[in-house]
């Protein structure tokens, strides 16, 4: 069957689906990767039913998210939960974001999944460093009780009040020393969030690079790693070559992603990132690959899927979440097309057209008559009918 896809100029193109998925090997969740420590972001899945609204709390099917989890799991993939891809700040509030850290880490270590959590200060609008040291550390006793790794997360909070790099020092450097266990350091670049532009005390690239290493030195011992997520390749390559040894690179580049997990003759970086939430099974596939040293073929699975990746995360950036569950409604692993928030709204008819046909062409669907019928139901919502 031919589906009329629209283009960005509203024009109708034929286009003929996939029949056979991409086949992959699904690893047993103890079957931990050798070369790379890879994090997921992962989605949350909305209930269709709650009588809710968009400035809401959000109604969250509990089955079905964590069923998605599972499936991530399956793969050898580790979960990084409550982060921005679950809609933190744009749908998910503190306190749905608290029951997600709770119910996800019961999960993983049900089924002896990997885990690492958001910590934030998304309870705050604004406040005093000293309010937002406070946030932190109600988020950071939530996920150390849970047993999950933390990944303190930007703020933006901490990004309106701060007066500069010595807030972060005095902020970051407080939480580093009472963590229990090494954390993940996040820096998420504006593109993502507009409300965090001059994280670290600067809107000069380099001098809040400075800040967040001289974070890291004080405290090598407390820190796992960093995710970075500037969509600037040599800056993150730059970086990572200055880190302290055995601080880990998490890259959040969700447009070089290949070449940075690669890495060169001076190193490399794991990954976490929120594009690996479509891509799981075949992203597991790669890194595999990449355990038996086989570079090259792990470039093969994995550089096709960056025109993918680069749609979805086109600007505004932040929206990218839209195209993520549009993709796992598509799949299967949710019998709806709905978000918490209603963002669901936020992209157009013709950049979901695209990323079906992306997806479908990289073999994503397992069903793909089930990703054409649900499209071909798409179109029709919007008044395509051939």
């Amino acid at each position: 069957m031919t589906l009329h896809l629209p283009d960005a100029n509203g024009a109708l193109r034929a286009y003929a689906p996939r029949t056979e998925p991409l086949a992959v090997t699904r690893g047993a969740p103890a079957s931990a990767f050798t070369s790379r420590t890879v994090f997921s972001a992962a989605h949350v899945v909305a209930d269709p039913y709650a009588d809710t609204t968009p400035d809401g709390p959000a109604a969250v099917d509990w089955d079905a998210t964590l069923a998605f989890r599972r499936h991530l799991w399956s793969h050898g993939l580790g979960v990084a939960e409550a982060m921005d891809t679950a809609q933190r700040g744009m749908g998910l509030d503190w306190a749905g974001a608290a029951e997600l850290i709770r119910r996800s880490a019961a999960e993983a270590k049900a089924v002896g999944g990997r885990i690492a959590c958001g910590v934030g200060t998304d309870q705050l609008a604004g406040g005093t460093p000293a309010e937002v040291r406070a946030a932190y550390e109600e988020q950071l006793a939530v996920v150390e009780e849970s047993g999950a790794q933390a990944i303190l997360m930007a703020s933006r909070a901490l990004a309106a009040t701060a007066k500069g790099p010595e807030d972060y020092l005095e902020v970051y450097g407080h939480l580093l020393r009472q963590a229990a266990e090494p954390v993940i350091l996040h820096w998420l670049g504006p593109m993502f969030d507009p409300a965090l532009q001059g994280y670290w005390g600067s809107p000069d690239l380099d001098a809040a690079t400075d800040t967040f290493l001289e974070v890291i030195a004080a405290h090598p011992d407390k820190v796992d790693g960093i995710k970075v997520s500037l969509l600037d390749a040599q800056r993150e390559i730059d970086l990572r070559r200055r880190l302290p040894r055995g601080v880990r690179c998490y890259t959040g580049d969700d447009f070089h992603y290949p070449e940075l997990i690669a890495g060169d003759e001076q190193g490399f970086s794991h990954a976490l990132l929120g594009i690996f939430d479509p891509l799981g099974p075949l992203a597991a596939e790669a890194v595999r690959v990449l355990d038996t040293g086989n570079t090259e073929g792990f470039r093969a699975l994995l550089d096709p899927t960056v025109e993918l990746s680069r749609h979805l995360f086109q600007a505004p950036t932040r929206f990218y979440k839209t195209g993520v569950v549009f993709l796992a409604w598509l799949a299967g692993h949710q019998s709806h097309f709905t978000m918490v928030g209603g963002l669901q709204s936020a992209r157009s008819l013709p950049h979901f057209a695209r990323a079906y046909e992306l997806a479908d062409g990289l073999g994503l669907f397992p069903d793909p008559e089930l990703a054409e019928e649900r499209m071909r139901n798409l179109l029709a919502l919007y008044g395509v009918n051939r």
